[in-house]
């Protein structure tokens, strides 16, 4: 399904990371177990992996949200999952001098790269941003996710299948790029 499919609205849920970097595969995984199973009409379910441009051009065709999901560095317990107002990101500007890499974008670094591109492109970013992020316990190389992370993936998979189901109110005074939601395992 593709945005244009989307036209008045839908959701793009996507799986952020790099599975040769242990816990950083963590949105991946996720996004692959989230692939299985039975979604809302007007949701889409991409691995974006490491293609973040790709992620970014995505997220211009025409969805009202977006909920990423990639291992996120707050200070918790590893395996802690979080679930983040992005909206801050949204209005962000690339770091003057800041090289574009592909590869190693951030959803920060997405999110604050929809500016230019909607501009050139005379499209709209989502409306709504939500990140569902688990604290890593390593991001050094190798194959996959470490036990606390490997735990958190089933509650992270529940987490999206409720803001799917009901998202969840976030009243305009909130902070942006506010913990919303957090869970231990």
């Amino acid at each position: 399904m593709t945005g244009a499919d989307q036209a008045g609205g839908g959701t793009l849920v996507a799986g952020v990371g790099n599975i040769f970097l242990g816990d950083d595969g963590f949105g991946v995984e996720v996004a692959r177990r989230l692939a299985t199973q039975e979604l809302p009409p007007g949701v889409a379910v991409v691995d974006s992996g490491v293609r973040g441009v790709d992620l970014a051009y995505r997220l211009l065709e025409g969805y009202r949200t977006a909920v990423l999901i990639d291992a996120t560095v707050r200070g918790g317990l590893p395996g802690t999952v979080y679930l983040i107002d992005a909206r801050a990101a949204l209005s962000a500007t690339p770091q003057p001098g800041m090289g574009l890499d592909g590869h190693r974008m951030t959803p920060d670094a997405v999110l604050a790269l929809l500016g230019t591109l909607s501009a050139g492109l005379g499209t709209g970013a989502p409306e709504r941003v939500l990140v569902v992020g688990c604290e890593p316990e390593t991001v050094e190389e190798g194959i996959g996710l470490s036990p606390p992370v490997e735990a958190a993936v089933d509650h992270a998979v529940r987490m999206v299948l409720r803001l799917l189901a009901e998202p969840p109110t976030v009243t305009a005074d909130a902070a942006p790029d506010a913990v919303i939601g957090v869970a231990e395992n």
